[in-house]
């Protein structure tokens, strides 16, 4: 049978990731567990990964869903937002601290547990995952070991993220997500597809990096500063949004080995609380300068995917604006830093 199943050509091993989300949704939904659209899938594909399934991405679909999110921030972007856009600024000029911070510590971290300097570096910046593969590949890194840390850095983040907000912020995981689709303007929802595929892929062709979310957010951004757009995407389509987010972290796990998870996935797990220390200090000195509240500062600077803390944000009815600020400046320095980096990796190699 497990042969059987190893041996499933690529739609129908895709067509299994999807039937096990789907049941993980229904499991989540039906014991009453937080976040069922999420961590249903999520959950479901670790676990088929973790017993060696040969679960498959959703490709351009599962891309194409994260278009929602940058909708759904671009939303967001009112000229009142834009009018408050300086009060951030002391609590953004944290970030290059923060990412420096992050450097000092992570690499030398991840270079005593054995890595090479390339791999070391691509593991601790906090950017997003395929860029991190793709820049790492470049100069040299391990891309396997770099696609199970940051695996293991959004998945213990989205996890244990939400247990603070409830439990330490008093928040609550059941703020509406957004409107029923029945309930807006057809015209709009129409304005808001077209932005996002728009977006999407004009933005893959003028390079833009994060294009799925980033070009949508800036397409939408226009639309609703020009006043054609004001609602968010609706509810169902935020839901497929946690969907495919979800089933993806999971899936990042297919394939791993025991050597793996006691090599990288471990060394994952040392640097998410690293990660959480240097996280909780510039959250608390933020929310000590008087910035923002202290789940936005947490929500800001919670070192997991832009997706994810997109969703979380959403989820639990934070200033999404805020959030989604510092997150794209922090995987804009990251991208920024990454090329020089990728260079100066390829002449310590040739050197070597």
């Amino acid at each position: 049978m497990s042969r059987l199943v190893a041996s499933l050509p690529p739609l129908q091993r895709s067509l299994l990731t999807l039937a096990l989300s789907l049941l993980g949704v229904l499991a989540f939904w039906l014991l009453h567990l937080p976040l069922p659209f999420l961590f249903g899938p999520m959950f479901a594909c670790l676990i088929a990964a973790l017993i060696g399934l040969p679960l498959r991405g959703t490709g351009q679909i599962g891309v194409g869903a994260r278009t929602i999110l940058g909708v759904a921030v671009g939303a967001t972007l009112t000229p009142a937002l834009i009018a408050s856009l300086p009060s951030m600024l002391a609590s953004v000029a944290l970030i290059p601290l923060y990412i420096g911070l992050i450097g000092l510590i992570g690499v030398p971290f991840f270079r005593r547990m054995g890595y090479d300097p390339a791999t070391a570096w691509y593991s601790a910046m906090p950017g997003g995952l395929q860029d991190m593969i793709v820049f790492g590949i470049e100069a040299g890194a391990n891309p396997r070991t770099l696609s199970l840390i940051h695996a293991t850095r959004v998945l213990i983040i989205v996890t244990v993220a939400p247990f603070f907000i409830v439990h330490v912020f008093g928040a609550s995981l059941s703020h509406p997500v957004g409107e029923p689709a029945r309930d807006l303007p057809l015209a709009e929802m129409a304005l808001m597809a077209a932005a996002a595929l728009i977006g999407w892929k004009g933005g893959e062709k003028i390079g833009l990096f994060g294009a799925s979310i980033l070009g949508p957010l800036i397409v939408t951004g226009a639309l609703s500063l020009m006043g054609l757009i004001h609602h968010r995407p609706p509810a169902e389509a935020i839901y497929v949004a946690q969907f495919f987010i979800g089933s993806a972290i999971g899936v990042g796990y297919t394939g791993i080995t025991l050597t793996e998870i006691r090599r990288d996935v471990l060394a994952g797990v040392g640097f998410v609380v690293i990660l959480a220390l240097l996280a909780a200090l510039m959250s608390e000195l933020v929310h000590l300068m008087g910035i923002a509240p202290p789940l936005e500062a947490f929500l800001a600077f919670a070192p997991g995917g832009q997706a994810e803390m997109t969703v979380l944000s959403i989820v639990v009815g934070a200033d999404l604006g805020y959030v989604v600020v510092h997150h794209v400046l922090r995987i804009l320095l990251v991208i920024t830093g990454a090329p020089i980096a990728a260079r100066l990796m390829r002449v310590d190699r040739k050197e070597g």
